[in-house]
């Protein structure tokens, strides 16, 4: 009969929530009674990260077994070691405190799926020589300090844009939508909007849905697996006509954080705005959105996790392509010849090829820095009166109106 009895371990909790992050020390006490005086091999305390990624596809002789592992970092501190001279302890009631760092090293979050976990432990442990060692060990809550980097979050400036429209015989749809978070953390509340513009002969209705994405890695396979954690509807939008839909959508409590810096397991997380149209594709609106520890997003300024702006989705009009990179104006003209007048002091010429350049002097063409590309030293200035050839005249020589630059 061992002779160890009530073991137990109590660590200091740093936050309301329970979780720890990058750095923090963990700190605590371990206790137990001994019956008898007891010779003990060692004494200590760890703590310890890992990841694990497990599943199988396949039947019989096609089955096969992917796996992965992950060991982010193992810390401890010893009480008794296995060298020691004095290794035995007397009966009756032991008291042990602690201290342990976590590494500030880039480490993932907590987490536990289907196929894998991140898993971080505390665990004190008590071995005698002969027999099974006795313990115990507890999981600790872990948030990555890397999910207060806004450009570490996959959270573009606006909103990824889904280009399908439901066309019908009688029209089609536009919708374009806005939401006021880009990162949130569990049982917040997001508000989000739909505008659309129902030109077809069917009722549409918006609904608005939070979508996870778990991606398991083992070398060169993946395993994915998604989910539609809650789904919301909007007002029914009559057909030829306008319409506003809004939605107050509740992170889940128990939701899982956003997880991208484990090279074996990712969690992400989409909003997504739709209109559901019967026998036809569905346009959408799809908002990345970041799911982090309430107490992150207040070490932070509101402009790194502002709303989203506007994202639009349905027939392209004018307005929705790019500005060209270059000035857009009348084709460039020929050199001072002939009657055409010279170019202008805000462009240069083009020495080599004899028409204007087409690029702005601030940009530089192709991608080539604007050292490549010096001003040429000397502006030529429009004639005050075209040149005008009589009959049997030559015209000039290339050379007396472009003369060679020093």
């Amino acid at each position: 009969m061992s002779p160890i009895k009530d073991f137990t371990l109590i660590y200091e909790a740093l936050n309301k929530e329970d979780v720890f992050t990058n750095g923090d020390t963990v700190t605590g006490v371990f206790t137990f009674t001994l019956t008898k005086e007891t010779e003990v091999k060692s004494l200590l305390v760890k703590l310890k990260g890992d990841a694990n990624v497990h599943w199988s596809e396949g039947s019989g002789d096609r089955r096969r077994t992917h796996r992965d592992h992950r060991r982010y970092f193992k810390v401890k501190e010893y009480f008794i070691k296995e060298d020691a001279k004095d290794n035995v302890l007397s009966e009756g009631h032991h008291r042990f405190e602690f201290s342990l760092q976590i590494p500030q090293q880039d480490m993932p979050s907590s987490f536990k799926g289907i196929h894998g976990k991140i898993v971080y432990k505390l665990q004190a442990k008590l071995s005698r020589k002969w027999h099974m060692a006795s313990g115990v060990e507890k999981e600790l809550k872990f948030a990555s300090k890397s999910l207060l980097q806004p450009g570490q979050m996959k959270c573009p400036q606006a909103g990824s844009v889904s280009k399908d429209v439901g066309v019908f015989s009688k029209g089609e749809v536009q919708m374009s939508a806005t939401m006021n978070r880009k990162a949130c953390s569990p049982g917040e509340t997001v508000s989000i909007s739909a505008k659309i513009n129902n030109s077809s002969s069917k009722k549409v209705k918006a609904k608005f849905s939070l979508e996870q994405r778990i991606v398991y890695r083992a070398h060169a396979s993946r395993r994915v697996v998604g989910h539609s954690l809650c789904k919301m509807s909007g007002d029914t939008i009559g057909p030829s006509s306008e319409g506003t839909a809004s939605c107050q959508l509740k992170i889940p409590e128990d939701i899982v954080l956003t997880l991208h810096n484990c090279e074996i397991i990712s969690v992400t997380y989409t909003i997504k705005v739709y209109v559901d149209i019967s026998f036809s594709i569905d346009p959408e609106v799809v908002f990345p959105v970041a799911i982090v520890p309430s107490r992150f997003l207040t070490q932070q300024p509101d402009a790194d996790f502002g709303p989203y702006p506007a994202a639009a989705v349905g027939a392209p009009g004018y307005s929705d392509f790019p500005a060209p990179a270059f000035p857009v104006g009348p084709y460039p003209v020929p050199p001072p010849a002939y009657g055409y007048p010279a170019p202008g002091p805000s462009q240069h010429a083009n020495i080599a090829s004899g028409y204007n350049n087409p690029f702005p002097p601030q940009s530089a063409p192709y991608g080539f820095s604007s050292a490549a590309y010096p001003p040429p030293s000397v502006q030529h200035q429009a004639p005050t009166a075209p040149t005008v050839l009589q009959h049997g005249e030559e015209p000039p020589s290339y050379m007396s109106i472009f003369p060679p630059q020093q």
